[in-house]
C-alpha cells in the first residue's frame, strides 16, 4: 500500500479521467493503453523475474487491449506468450483492435478460451473484464476466472481482478484472485474494502503520465487514511493537559470488554482514566492494572456526578442492554462532551434513533443493520452507501467496521487500509473505542481521531500478528504496539 495515492475514485469518476485526457488533453488512447501495457509489464518482471511463461486471458474491451500490449511486449523479451481470447478478434474496435493487430505481427500465440483446456504458465495475466461491470459474471467468463483461481500459477490482475466492483468492493458472482493488481489513472475506490482484500493482492499504482491538473476537474470525496504522527508533547506536560477519559459499560458478567478499552486508552496516551460499571465489578476491574480508576454507579444520578469530572466519553462496551444500561445510555447522550458509542449502546440507539454532532458511532456491519433497519448482507452490499446513511441519519462520524473499515464525516468518507483477519476476535472493537477516545482526550477532532484511530489500531494488529500470526491473536496483544505508534 505504499505509495499509493490520496484520494479515490468510483468507476464513473475514473471514465471521467480518462475522457479529459484522451479528448480535453489530446493524449491518444492507444497512448493511454501502451503506457498501460507497458506498467503491468513492469510490475510482472519486478515480481517474477525468472518467469519464462506466460499466460493472458482478454475479453472484448479495453482492457483485453492492455492484455495484447503485454503480449507483444513479452514476445519481444522472448517469454512463451499463449493468449486465450473470449471474443473473436473481428469483433474488437479502436484502441483494443489496433493492439490486437500489433501483438498479431509478433506471431504470437492466439487461442480461443475453452473450459478444460490445459495451460502451463509461470504467471496469468487477467485482462478479461475492466471497471464497468455492474451484473453478475456468468457464463464463458465465469469459465474463466474459475479456470485461472484454480491455476497454480502466480496472476496479475490489469487495472481490476475481473468480476470485481469498481465502487463496492464486492466480487459479482465470483472474480479473478490476484496476486498483483496494476491499476490506472486513478485508485478505484472498490479496490480498498469490502471484499477486495480476498481478490486485489498487492496493489501496484500507474499514473500513466496523466496531467495531475486533470484531477482537479472531478473531485473525489473519497480517500485513504494517511498516517499522521501525533504532536510532541510538550515538555512541561501534566496529566491534566492529556485528557480525562470515563469509559461506561461492564454490566454483570461482561468486564472484559470495558477493561480493555481503559487499557487501550492509557496506551494511547490518555492522562487519566476512568471507568463506571456495576458496583459489583469496581473493586475488581483494575486488580491487575491500578492506573485505572473504577466506580460503581447503581443509577443515572451517580453517572451524572462523574460527567462533570471527564472530558470524553466511551459507552456500550460490555453495557448490556437492561434497564441499568439504558438508563446510563440516556444520561450519557445528554453530555455535550465528545462520545464514542459501540457495543450495545448502538443497540439502545437502534431503537430510539437521535442525531448529535459530538458522536462518532462505531458499528460492525450487523449493528449498523440495526442502526439502519436493515439485514447485514445490505450492508455488505455497498458499505460507501452504508457508512454516509448512517453519518446522515445519526450525525458526528460513522466508522463502519470491517475489512477496509470506512469513516464517513459529513463532508468525506475516508477508507483504512491497515489491518488482518486476526481481528476477527472479541474484543478488538472495544479496544478500538478506547484508542478513538483517548485520541479525542488528546485534542484530535472527531474526523481526525476516528480516522487516525482506525488506522493506529489496524497497524498494531498487524505488527502483533508479525510476531505470532493472525490466528489466535487477542485485543490484549495490541497494547504494547499502541504505546510503541503514538510515540
Amino acid at each position: 500500500m505504499h505509495n499509493l495515492p490520496e484520494k479515490l475514485y468510483s468507476a464513473t469518476q475514473t471514465r471521467e479521467l480518462d475522457r479529459i485526457a484522451i479528448q480535453d488533453r489530446g493524449i491518444p488512447g492507444f497512448e493511454l493503453m501502451s503506457r498501460a501495457g507497458h506498467a503491468v509489464f513492469q510490475c510482472l518482471r519486478e515480481n517474477w523475474p525468472k518467469a519464462e511463461s506466460i499466460a493472458i486471458f482478454c475479453g472484448s474491451g479495453n482492457n483485453a487491449g492492455d492484455g495484447y500490449v503485454i503480449a507483444a511486449l513479452a514476445v519481444q523479451a522472448g517469454l512463451t506468450v499463449n493468449v486465450y481470447s473470449l471474443a473473436e478478434p473481428e469483433n474488437y474496435k479502436g484502441d483494443a483492435l489496433k493492439a490486437y493487430q500489433t501483438y498479431a505481427k509478433t506471431n504470437g500465440a492466439f487461442m480461443r478460451f475453452q473450459p478444460g483446456q490445459v495451460t502451463h504458465a509461470d504467471v496469468v495475466v487477467d485482462a478479461l473484464l475492466g471497471t464497468g461491470i455492474d451484473r453478475q459474471v456468468t457464463g464463458a467468463y465465469a469459465e474463466a476466472i474459475e479456470f485461472i483461481n484454480n491455476s497454480s500459477a502466480s496472476v496479475v490482475a490489469v487495472d481490476i481482478p475481473s468480476g470485481l466492483n469498481a465502487d463496492t468492493g464486492n466480487a459479482m458472482g465470483c472474480a479473478v484472485k490476484a496476486d498483483c493488481t496494476v491499476t490506472f489513472i486513478a485508485l478505484k475506490q472498490g479496490l480498498f474494502t469490502g471484499q477486495a482484500a480476498e481478490y486485489c493482492g498487492n496493489i501496484v499504482y500507474a499514473s500513466l503520465a496523466v496531467p495531475d491538473d486533470i484531477f482537479l476537474a472531478v473531485p473525489s470525496i473519497v480517500r485513504r487514511v494517511l498516517r499522521a504522527p501525533l504532536p510532541r508533547r510538550n515538555r512541561c506536560a501534566h496529566k491534566g493537559d492529556c485528557g480525562h477519559v470515563l469509559i461506561i459499560g461492564g454490566d454483570l458478567g461482561y468486564t472484559g470488554a470495558v477493561r480493555l478499552a481503559g487499557e487501550a486508552a492509557l496506551r494511547m496516551g490518555a492522562g487519566l482514566v476512568s471507568i463506571a460499571t456495576r458496583p459489583e465489578h469496581a473493586s475488581l476491574m483494575n486488580l491487575n492494572r491500578p492506573e485505572l480508576m473504577c466506580h460503581g454507579v447503581e443509577n443515572s444520578a451517580q453517572l451524572a456526578a462523574l460527567l462533570e469530572k471527564v472530558d470524553v466519553l466511551v459507552i456500550g462496551p460490555g453495557l448490556g442492554q437492561s434497564t441499568w444500561a439504558k438508563a446510563l445510555f440516556a444520561e450519557v447522550t445528554k453530555s455535550a462532551k465528545s462520545l464514542v458509542i459501540d457495543a450495545d449502546a448502538l443497540n439502545i440507539l437502534a431503537h430510539s434513533p437521535a442525531t448529535k454532532p459530538n458522536w462518532v458511532l462505531t458499528p460492525h456491519p450487523g449493528e449498523a443493520g440495526r442502526l439502519l433497519n436493515c439485514v447485514t448482507a445490505d450492508i455488505q452490499q455497498d458499505r460507501f452507501a452504508a457508512a454516509s446513511a448512517l453519518q446522515k441519519k445519526y450525525g458526528g462520524v460513522a466508522v463502519l467496521k470491517g475489512a477496509g473499515t470506512l469513516i464517513a464525516c459529513e463532508d468525506e468518507t475516508a477508507v483504512s487500509t491497515t489491518g488482518n483477519p486476526g481481528m476477527a476476535s472479541g474484543g478488538m472493537g472495544d479496544v478500538l473505542s478506547g484508542v478513538i477516545a483517548a485520541l479525542l482526550a488528546q485534542g484530535f477532532s472527531l474526523p481526525e481521531a476516528a480516522r487516525q484511530g482506525v488506522y493506529i489500531h489496524g497497524l498494531a494488529a498487524d505488527l502483533a500478528a508479525q510476531n505470532g500470526g493472525e490466528r489466535g491473536l487477542l485485543a490484549s496483544d495490541l497494547m504494547p504496539h499502541l504505546r510503541q505508534l503514538v510515540n
